[in-house]
């Protein structure tokens, strides 16, 4: 008897679902997002506890195990599949110290992939770059660096950034500073031209040349912010400087004071490890083989924990997936969503699963991607598909106009230079569609720095994004049409390169990245 009814409420819950309107729908996506979201606690899981996601780390494969476990949490199947390898690294401790002329504690830190130095660290006296003519009185200077940490960033003129500068300055003080600056940057990149390298070839050189350890200090011209990237060296260590204990070794250098410093960088190599996406699955009940994505990419720089850069576009994908199960959970067409990995390192995750899937790709209604920071969306662009018009302008009108009284939308548009992973499916001809939103600041403050961290996160935005997202799938999903994916025709230039538009063109991914 017990069984008999629970199987009939069973039905009788299906059979709400699948009568309900779009309204309805809509209101019980708005209702569950505003009243039970788990935006703050899967920020708080994501970056506080997993912490950064560099790929090839045991913290990124300790995240994609974690998506799944929380996907299985909610019902919805989920699973690592593997796309490649990486270069196994994991950071340790690390610790800069002045010893000489004084005792200092330094900000830094060392950068990805960098050989470490052992608990014993190094000490060296430092070194900066000359000012040579050409390549080979920089090669006659070269042995000079035997034995020393090298200084290869220029001083900076001021560690405020422009905003201050044009808040309390005078205007001739503030125009006069910028064309110093603008002087002091062109005198850099000439001497640098002169050397015969470049700031991605000279750590190379400096390493065979027989220096202990390379220093830099790469600021993003905010305050507190510097771009922490990967290092370029085998043997010796290569860290980041804060702007202003960089500037202070770099005065010291050149006024004859002889600094001296200790780098300790405990990072480990461990080899070649597998690297994976995490795809998560709500399948289709009438149209199972045609797809609607979820797309964010996993992997993240470690300066900081990548909160805006990509973790508020991977908790978009997992809250709008949570939403949609809970009060839609028979879709039209199967919802997958897709956490790439090593994004960072040129859309390689999302690459791989284009190569790797080709019957999904075809199958794709669409494609909604976010990674660009923290604020809500503002932008929507056709991405060059010359109907797209039609089929994203009804998605849209069921969004409230509170949401989209924010969105500029763009049709056919452009499909761009391929920033993020919707141009992994756009290069196949499959319409995937990037959620832009404003900065919050991005550019200078949080993207790839050691700023990158959870207070930055703005959850009213990011709220705001999940129900776009959650309403957008819906109505892609229940959509009685399949999209068209006839391509507009490319009228202008690039602004980057100066030549006619071309639609890209699909690349393969390096599945064996960071080895030798």
């Amino acid at each position: 008897m017990k069984k008999g009814l629970l199987t009939y409420a069973c039905l009788l819950f299906i059979g709400l679902a699948f009568s309900q309107t779009k309204e309805e729908i809509v209101e019980a996506i708005l209702k569950e997002a505003n009243e039970n979201s788990q935006l703050e606690q899967l920020a708080y899981e994501l970056m506080d506890l997993n912490g950064p996601r560099l790929v090839g780390t045991p913290q990124m494969k300790s995240a994609h195990d974690w998506a799944v476990n929380t996907y299985k949490k909610w019902g919805i199947a989920a699973e690592n599949q593997k796309w490649g390898t990486w270069r196994g690294w994991e950071r340790g401790i690390t610790h800069v110290d002045m010893i000489s002329p004084r005792v200092a504690s330094l900000h830094a830190t060392q950068l990805a992939w960098n050989p470490g130095t052992g608990i014993k660290g190094i000490t060296a006296s430092l070194i900066t770059l000359p000012t040579v003519t050409d390549s080979l009185a920089f090669a006659k200077w070269l042995p000079e660096v035997k034995g020393k940490i090298v200084l290869v960033s220029m001083l900076q003129p001021t560690g405020r950034p422009d905003y201050n500068w044009e808040e309390f300055a005078t205007e001739e003080s503030f125009e006069k500073m910028k064309s110093d600056r603008r002087a002091i940057e062109k005198a850099w990149r000439d001497n640098m031209k002169n050397t015969g390298y470049t700031s991605r070839t000279i750590n190379a050189a400096l390493e065979k040349a027989g220096a202990v350890g390379i220093a830099q200090s790469r600021w993003s011209k905010a305050f507190g912010a510097n771009k922490i990237f990967s290092a370029n060296t085998k043997k010796v260590p290569v860290v980041d400087i804060s702007l202003e204990d960089y500037g202070m070794l770099y005065r010291m250098v050149e006024n004859g004071a002889q600094p001296q410093i200790r780098i300790v960088a405990e990072s480990k190599e461990l080899g070649e490890v597998p690297t994976f996406n995490t795809i998560a699955t709500i399948p289709g009940k009438e149209l199972p083989d045609e797809y609607v994505i979820l797309s964010a990419h996993f992997d993240s720089w470690d300066g900081g924990t990548g909160a805006t850069d990509n973790g508020t576009g991977t908790i978009i994908m997992l809250e709008a997936a949570r939403i949609l199960k809970k009060v839609y959970p028979n879709p039209k067409r199967t919802i997958l969503v897709g956490h790439w990995g090593s994004e960072e390192q040129g859309l390689n995750g999302s690459r791989a699963f284009v190569e790797d899937n080709p019957k999904i790709v075809a199958g794709m209604q669409a494609l909604f991607n976010q990674d660009n920071g923290t604020g809500r969306v503002v932008r929507l662009s056709g991405q060059g598909f010359l109907h797209a018009y039609d089929y994203l302008g009804r998605w849209l009108e069921a969004v409230p106009k509170d949401i989209t009284k924010h969105i500029e939308t763009t049709f056919p548009g452009s499909p761009g230079g391929g920033g993020s992973d919707y141009a992994s499916f756009v290069a196949a001809g499959a319409p995937g569609f990037s959620l832009s939103s404003l900065s919050w600041s991005y550019w200078n403050y949080t993207w790839h720095t050691n700023l990158d961290t959870y207070d930055k996160i703005v959850f009213d935005d990011v709220r705001n994004n999940a129900i776009l997202t959650a309403i957008l799938t819906y109505m892609a999903s229940e959509d009685p049409e399949k999209t068209s994916r006839e391509k507009a025709t490319l009228i202008g230039k690039s602004r980057r390169t100066g030549q006619p538009l071309k639609w890209p063109k699909q690349r393969s991914p390096n599945r064996k990245g960071g080895l030798d």
